[in-house]
C-alpha cells in the first residue's frame, strides 16, 4: 500500500501549522486538508519526525506533552531504589523509581522545528517536560467525545511552547544569528503557531494564569519575523480564542479568520437541581444502529446546553493593521479552509439534534461557501445526524464526504459520494464516485464525474489537468490500488499505477513528494532531467527489506514505469529518510540537477540529526546538533533478530543488551518482553520484516528500555501476528497464534544466551496489556509475571466490535469469549500488575475494564495488584503518575522477575528450555500449526469458523 493513501486518511484528521512542522497540530478535528498549512507529509516516515515537532498543543495524552515540568512533593514520594521488599510503604502516595531511571525521564526535550513556506527561516519551538499533575487537575467538561477546558475554552491538557526563536537560513545552509520572539507576558504558554503565507509574520496564542478565569483563556498575537516584536492581533483586550475545533486561519498575506468566543455569551449554564424527565432514548422505528464503546458522551438536555456553550464561536476577520469584522452569525464552526486564490473560505459546522449514542464527530454537518470577505455564496451539503454507520471496516457517512479544495486550481472543488449507502457489506459497481465543480457554478451546471472506484475512496494526490493520483483501498482483502488520472482530458482514460497489498511492504514503490505553489497548496512535483523529454515525479519509499528498512528516492517516469534510483540510505551503520523537498519555490517544473532535499539521520547510539542534500554533486549539509538524551545508555546494543513460529511464519523483533553486556561472560540477564499484536490477511505478509536495525534507539517516558538501566534485556515490538487466510478470521484462531508466537520469542532470546528462563516478563499497553493478560491466562510456561497497561479484559463489554474485528458478540459468541482474559481469570496463576488511568477516554478501555479484571483474579486468588491513575487518561501525562507508573513497574519486576528464585537455581541448557516449552503447549495451540496443513480433523474444523477485522482506532 502506499503511504501516500495511509497518511491521507491520517492527515484528513489534524490541521498542519506549516509545511514543515510535520506532525499534527491539535486539537486533532480537522476533516479537511487545509491550504496553506499543510504539505505532503506521505514521503515522510513519521517515526523520523521526533525532533519535527507540533506547532500546537499536544493533548498530554498521547504521553508528549510539553508542558513545564511537575516536581513530587517530598511529603508524598521517597526513593524506590531500596524500599522494593518494604511493603509498609506500598500504599503511601507518589513514589518514584531508581536515579538511573529518573534522570532518563526527566532529560529535557529538545526543541521543536519548523521551516518557513519559503523554506529560508526555521524556528526553534521550545518547550519543557514533564506536566505537573496539577495541570491534568484542572476541571474539565466531558462533552460529545470531547474533554473541555472550561477555563480556557479549548481542549483540555493541551501541552504547550515556552519560547520561540528564529534563524535565517544561509546560502551554505548554516544558521544565521537567534532572533528571540519577544514581548509576550511573562509566563506566556504558547501554542497554534502558524506562518503566515508570505513567512514575514508568525501567528499563535497565549496563555498565562490559569487560575483567573480571563487570562487562562488564549489570546491571539502576531509576531514579525524579522525583528521578532510580538503583539496582540485584537486591538481589544477582550477577543479571547475559542479552540475547541478549529481556531484560525490565514485568509492572506494580512488577514486571519478566528473563531472567538462570542462577546454577548454570559456565563455557562446551571445544572437544574431537580431534571425537567427521564432521560429517555427510544427506537421505535427499530433503526439498526451498532456503535463502538464510546466515551464521554453527551448524557442529558443540560450536557446538550453546555457543549452549545463551550462550542460555540464568532467568526472575525482580523487584519494585522486592527481592523475587525465580524463574518457570519455564531455557530459551531469545526473548520475554515480558505481557496487557493484567496476568494472563498469553505465553512464547516455542526448543528442540533446531537446524540446520546455517538461522538461529535458524527453530529449533523453543514458545509457552506463563503467569499472572503464574508458574504454567504452557497450551501454545499446538509448531512443529517449519522448514529447508523456500520460497524463494518470501511463503511462510511452517507453523502458528500472528504469535501476539498484541488490544489491545482484557484477555486475547484471535489468530493466522493458513496453508493453503497456507506454500509460495506453491500455489494455494488461502483462503489464511490469522485464529483468535480467550480466554487460559483453557471446556473445549471452539473458537477463533473472524475473518476468511479469499486473500493473505497483513500485521497488525491494533485499535479495539474493532466496528472492526478487517486488512491482506493479495501480493508477485508488488503488490496490498494493507484490510479492515473487526467483530470483536464475526458478521452484519456484512467489507468491503473500501482495494484498490490498494503501488508506487502517489500513492494511498496514510495509516495509522490509535493512542492509547494505559490498559492501556498502542495501538489506532486513534477522534475524535468536535462536532455530528457520523459514526465518524472518523486517516488519517496521506506525501502523495506528482509535485512530491514533501506530508504530510497527514486526518479519515476509516470509514462512508462521506469524508475532511477537517485538517493538511497546508507545500509551499513546509518538510517537515513527523505522528509521534505527543500527546493520549490519558483513555479514550474523542478530540474533535477538543482534539487535539494531535507533529510533525517541516525544510527542505534546516535540521535536523529536532520541534513540538506543538494544535486548534482549531492552535498551534504547538517542542520542540527541535538546532544544524545541519554548518554548513560548511549553504547546500548541493538540487534533485529529473525526466528520462526511453529507454523513456519518468520517472526521479527528487536533486541536490546545493556551497555557492556557480554552473554558468554556474565550470563543470561532477565528479560522484559513488549509488544502489541498485528492483524494481517497471509503468511507471507506476516514475515516480512519491518524497521530497520539501525534506528536511534528512542525512550519514551514510560517505555521498556528504561529498564536497560537496570540491566534487563529487552525484546521490543516481537511481531505477534493474528493472521486470517482466505475467508477465515484472524480471532477465531487468536489465542493459538499469540502463545505460538510469544513461545517463538521466548525460545529465541533463551537459545542466544541473553534471556534466564526463569525470569522473564511479558507486558504491553492497551492492546498489548490485552495480549500480556491472554498470555499469562494461556501460556504460564513462558513468563515470570506480566505488567498490563490501559487494556480491556472481557470483550462482552465492547460487543459492537473492538480492535481491527468488527463482526458484533452475537455473530462471534466464542471468538468474543475466549478472547477475553476475564473468562480465564481462574488459569492465571503468575504475578499480573494492572495499571490503568482513571479517565481513560479511549473506545473500549474503561478503567472499569481493571477493575473488574482484578476483582475476577483476586476471588480466584491469584497474585495481581491493581494501580489506578487520579486523572490520567489513556496515556500517561503528569509526571508524578509517570514516576510512580515506574516505580511500580520496577518493584514488579525486580520481586516477581529478578527475584524469582523459582528453580533459577537450576543449570538448563536449550534442549531442557524447548522441552519444557514444548509440554506447555496447550490443546489449542495445535490448532496454528493445523491451520498450516497439518493436525486432526476437529483442529481444522475450528478453522472454518474464522471470519473478519477493523483498523484499530478502538480498542
Amino acid at each position: 500500500m502506499m503511504r501516500m493513501h495511509t497518511l491521507y486518511h491520517r492527515l484528513t484528521l489534524f490541521s498542519f501549522s506549516s509545511p514543515l512542522s510535520l506532525l499534527p497540530l491539535a486539537p486533532p478535528l480537522h476533516l479537511t486538508l487545509r491550504r496553506r498549512t499543510t504539505a505532503n507529509f506521505s514521503s515522510m516516515s513519521t517515526s523520523r519526525l521526533r525532533h519535527i515537532a507540533p506547532l500546537a498543543a499536544i493533548s498530554t495524552e498521547d504521553g508528549t506533552g510539553g508542558a513545564s515540568n511537575g516536581s513530587v512533593s517530598s511529603s508524598s514520594t521517597a526513593d524506590a531504589s531500596n524500599d522494593y521488599e518494604d511493603d509498609s510503604v506500598l500504599g503511601v502516595g507518589y513514589r518514584v523509581p531508581p536515579p538511573e531511571i529518573r534522570d532518563i525521564v526527566d532529560a529535557p526535550p529538545v526543541p521543536a522545528l519548523s521551516f518557513s513556506p519559503f523554506r529560508d527561516k526555521i524556528i526553534f519551538l521550545k518547550r519543557r517536560s514533564l506536566p505537573p499533575l496539577t495541570e491534568l487537575a484542572r476541571p474539565e467538561e466531558k462533552l460529545a467525545g470531547l474533554r473541555i477546558d472550561g477555563h480556557c475554552n479549548s481542549r483540555s491538557r493541551m501541552s504547550f511552547y515556552t519560547g520561540l526563536g528564529i534563524h535565517q537560513i544561509l546560502p551554505d545552509g548554516t544558521f544565521g544569528p537567534e532572533v528571540e520572539i519577544h514581548g509576550l507576558p511573562e509566563g506566556a504558554k504558547i501554542n497554534f503557531v502558524t506562518w503566515s503565507p508570505d513567512a514575514r509574520h508568525l501567528s499563535f496564542s497565549i496563555r498565562v494564569n490559569e487560575e483567573d478565569n480571563n487570562t487562562s483563556k488564549l489570546s491571539v498575537w502576531i509576531a514579525d519575523v524579522e525583528t521578532g516584536k510580538a503583539r496582540p492581533l485584537f486591538q481589544s483586550p477582550d477577543v479571547y480564542l475559542n479552540a475547541v475545533f478549529d481556531n484560525y486561519v490565514w485568509v492572506d498575506n494580512s488577514t486571519l479568520l478566528v473563531c472567538t468566543i462570542p462577546s454577548t455569551r454570559g456565563p455557562p449554564p446551571k445544572k437544574p437541581l431537580v431534571p425537567g424527565g427521564p432521560k429517555i432514548q427510544s427506537n421505535e422505528q427499530r433503526n439498526i444502529i451498532q456503535v463502538r464503546t464510546f466515551q464521554d458522551l453527551l448524557k442529558d438536555e443540560y450536557d446538550e446546553d453546555l457543549f452549545d456553550y463551550y462550542a460555540t464561536s464568532q467568526l472575525v476577520l482580523a487584519s494585522l493593521d486592527g481592523t475587525t469584522k465580524d463574518f457570519g452569525p455564531p455557530a459551531i464552526y469545526t473548520s475554515l479552509d480558505p481557496s487557493p486564490d484567496e476568494k472563498y473560505i469553505m465553512i464547516d459546522s455542526m448543528h442540533r439534534p446531537y446524540s446520546f449514542t455517538v461522538p461529535c464527530g458524527r453530529f449533523p454537518k453543514k458545509v457552506e461557501l463563503w467569499t472572503a470577505d464574508g458574504k454567504f455564496v452557497r450551501e454545499l451539503c446538509d448531512l443529517p445526524l449519522a448514529e447508523d454507520i456500520p460497524i463494518t471496516s470501511n463503511s462510511v457517512r452517507k453523502g458528500m464526504r472528504s469535501i476539498n479544495w484541488r490544489a491545482d486550481k484557484p477555486s475547484t472543488l471535489y468530493w466522493v459520494e458513496t453508493q453503497d449507502g456507506g454500509d460495506a457489506k453491500v455489494e455494488v459497481s461502483p462503489r464511490d464516485i469522485i464529483y468535480s465543480q467550480p466554487a460559483e457554478p453557471l446556473e445549471g451546471e452539473q458537477p463533473v464525474i472524475l473518476h468511479k472506484l469499486d473500493l473505497r475512496y483513500g485521497g488525491i494526490s494533485w499535479c495539474d489537468d493532466s496528472l492526478a493520483l487517486v488512491y482506493e483501498s479495501w480493508y477485508k482483502t488488503r488490496r490498494v490500488k493507484t490510479w492515473v488520472v487526467s483530470p483536464g482530458s475526458e478521452d484519456v482514460p484512467p489507468r491503473i499505477l500501482f495494484d498490490r497489498s498494503s501488508e506487502d511492504v517489500y513492494s511498496d514503490p514510495g509516495s509522490p513528494m509535493s512542492r509547494r505553489t505559490q498559492a501556498g497548496t502542495y501538489i506532486i512535483a513534477k522534475i524535468k532531467k536535462e536532455g530528457d523529454d520523459g514526465r518524472y515525479v518523486l517516488l519517496n519509499g521506506s525501502g523495506a527489506t528482509p535485512e530491514g528498512n533501506v530508504p530510497f528516492l527514486d526518479l519515476f517516469d509516470i509514462n512508462t514505469g521506469n524508475k532511477e534510483r537517485i538517493w538511497e540510505s546508507d545500509k551499513e551503520k546509518y538510517f537515513e529518510t527523505v522528509v521534505a523537498l527543500m527546493s520549490d519555490q519558483e513555479e514550474g517544473d523542478l530540474q533535477l540537477d538543482r534539487l535539494k532535499i531535507l533529510t533525517s539521520k541516525e544510527s542505534k547510539t546516535e540521535n536523529t540529526q536532520y541534513n540538506f542534500v543538494s544535486w548534482p554533486d549531492k552535498k551534504i549539509v547538517q542542520v542540527t546538533n541535538f546532544p544524545h538524551p541519554y548518554p548513560q545508555l548511549a553504547s546500548l546494543q541493538k540487534e533485529m533478530i529473525r526466528y520462526q513460529r511453529k507454523d513456519g511464519v518468520q517472526l521479527t523483533a528487536t533486541l536490546y543488551l545493556p551497555p557492556g553486556y557480554n552473554p558468554s561472560t556474565d550470563g543470561p540477564l532477565p528479560c522484559l518482553v513488549w509488544s502489541y499484536p498485528g492483524e494481517f490477511k497471509s503468511k507471507d505478509a506476516a514475515s516480512q520484516v519491518r524497521g530497520s536495525p539501525n534506528e536511534f534507539a528512542g525512550i519514551g517516558s514510560t517505555s521498556a528500555l528504561l529498564w536497560l538501566a537496570k540491566r534487563f534485556a529487552i525484546l521490543s515490538g516481537p511481531t505477534i501476528p493474528i493472521i486470517g487466510e482466505g475467508e477465515q478470521e484472524a480471532n477465531d484462531s487468536y489465542v493459538e497464534q499469540l502463545v505460538a508466537s510469544a513461545e517463538a520469542a521466548v525460545e529465541e532470546v533463551i537459545r542466544r544466551g541473553v534471556a534466564h528462563p526463569k525470569k522473564i516478563a511479558v507486558g504491553g499497553h492497551s492492546y498489548g496489556a490485552f495480549m500480556t493478560a491472554n498470555l499469562l491466562a494461556h501460556a504460564p510456561h513462558l513468563f515470570s509475571c506480566g505488567i498490563a497497561r490501559s487494556g480491556a479484559y472481557n470483550r462482552t463489554l465492547t460487543p459492537f466490535g473492538f480492535q481491527n474485528e468488527d463482526r458484533t458478540l452475537w455473530e462471534a459468541t466464542n471468538t468474543y469469549v475466549e478472547m477475553s482474559p476475564f473468562m480465564s481469570a481462574n488459569k492465571i496463576k503468575k504475578p499480573i500488575l494492572l495499571i490503568h488511568g482513571e479517565e481513560d477516554n479511549n473506545s473500549g478501555t474503561l478503567t472499569m475494564q481493571s477493575d473488574r479484571f482484578f476483582t475476577a483474579l483476586k476471588g480466584h486468588g491469584a497474585l495481581c495488584r491493581l494501580v489506578i491513575l487520579p486523572y490520567e487518561s489513556h496515556g500517561y501525562s503528569a509526571r508524578e503518575s509517570i514516576m510512580h507508573v515506574l516505580w511500580e513497574t520496577g518493584r514488579w519486576l525486580h520481586k516477581y522477575c529478578v527475584s524469582n528464585t523459582a528453580d533459577a537455581g537450576e543449570d538448563q541448557d536449550i534442549g531442557t528450555v524447548k522441552e519444557n516449552i514444548s509440554k506447555g503447549v496447550t490443546d489449542a495451540e495445535s490448532k496454528v500449526v493445523a491451520a498450516s496443513g497439518g493436525g486432526s480433523k476437529e483442529a481444522c474444523d475450528l478453522e472454518h469458523e474464522q471470519s473478519h477485522s477493523l483498523p484499530r482506532s478502538s480498542l
